[in-house]
């Protein structure tokens, strides 16, 4: 008996294998080829059977430790567990160490609820090294290609990044979940491009596509209740067909000079229409202003007028004579100079002083003295 329970101890269970059920099963085998030999039965020399006894506890151990590698599970922390009993789900469990009902009762399923998933269109990572990225679009035009709004043809590249919101419904409620999700894709973005013409599809209008894609495809796989939630969708080359890419440059660079064209005018505009707006509103302001200065000089001037004529109305003798002196006195101020002369004196010549000659030069003659 001492015999055989060294062997056993020299046949020991191995719990580094990946499947228990095969470490338990290397471990009995272990066990009973080295019971099988040294002893005495009816096959003769080396050739005895085990005992029950040891056959009972062989198997009492490996049923203990099968239970204890079947009961606890670890879940990383990237991903969530999916506890099933008998094949009907049980409860969702997080990262970390967990325990369930052993021997195949619970089983877990580990889903990477916490990282960030994509799918590539049009092309594929082929490889990845440092900050040098190689893809294959080779193989996978047919998926890029598409038609828009005016009938014309794009080569649409793009990502679809995506998390599992709901694990349970992930692996449940859906067969085939990634193609799922490329066929969902590919229809919203054909569908998207569609409703757009070539021109914005190719130049201004990727963000709001890439948006509204994002808005679709999130709503179409609300519906089918999946477990999926869109993070983003991103064009990763919105390109013409290569058979069309230089007719296409050259409608690019007509385009280019068109708006070149159209902001030198523009800048011309901005520099002379505000200018004489500006002078017109000057122009307008010195008008007002000039009206207005009339208006009231015609207003000060009637107010003054019946002045005058209230005055006149108490003393018209004094007032006469007043208005006679101002309006003299107004006349003589802007003449120089005046004469005045009796009205009864007859014969009278008036001298006025003539201006003033230039002096004539002295004149020499030629043979003799001037006289």
């Amino acid at each position: 008996m001492q015999n055989q329970y060294s062997q056993m101890n020299q046949a020991r269970f191995d719990p580094s294998q990946d499947d228990p059920v095969a470490a338990i099963k290397d471990f009995l085998t272990k066990i009973l080829g080295n019971t099988g030999g040294g002893g005495r039965g009816p096959q003769g020399p080396g050739g005895g059977a085990p005992s029950p006894k040891l056959i009972y506890y062989g198997s009492l151990i490996a049923l203990i430790l099968w239970g204890l590698l079947t009961s606890f599970y670890t879940v990383d922390i990237s991903e969530e567990g999916v506890v099933t009993r008998f094949g009907k789900y049980e409860r969702t469990t997080s990262s970390g160490m967990h325990y369930k009902i052993p021997f195949g009762v619970e089983s877990v399923t580990k889903v990477q609820s916490k990282r960030i998933l994509q799918e590539e269109f049009g092309f594929r990572t082929k490889d990845v090294r440092g900050a040098a990225t190689t893809y294959d679009k080779s193989r996978y035009t047919p998926e890029s290609l598409m038609l828009t709004g005016d009938l014309n043809v794009a080569d649409v590249e793009w990502i679809l990044q995506f998390r599992i919101s709901d694990p349970w419904k992930f692996l449940f409620h859906a067969r085939d979940v990634d193609r799922n999700i490329r066929d969902v894709s590919m229809s919203i973005m054909r569908r998207v491009v569609g409703d757009r013409l070539v021109g914005d599809v190719l130049t201004t209008g990727r963000v709001e596509i890439a948006d509204q894609a994002k808005l679709l495809t999130q709503e179409v796989l609300d519906q089918y209740d999946m477990g999926i939630k869109v993070e983003k969708i991103i064009l990763q080359g919105v390109n013409p067909p290569e058979k069309v890419k230089p007719a296409f440059n050259e409608v690019n660079a007509a385009k280019q000079e068109q708006e070149q064209s159209i902001n030198l005018a523009e800048r011309e505009y901005n520099k002379v229409i505000p200018e004489a707006r500006g002078q017109a509103e000057r122009i307008v302001a010195d008008a007002e202003g000039y009206a207005i200065d009339i208006v009231n000089r015609a207003a000060g001037n009637a107010t003054q007028f019946e002045e005058v004529s209230k005055a006149y109305k108490k003393a018209p003798a004094i007032t006469k004579k007043r208005l006679y002196l101002d309006t003299m006195e107004h006349v003589f101020s802007r003449i120089d100079k005046f004469t005045v002369v009796d009205s009864q004196l007859k014969g009278v010549l008036p001298i006025y002083a003539l201006p003033s000659l230039p002096p004539t030069p002295p004149t020499t003659s030629g043979t003799g003295n001037s006289k």
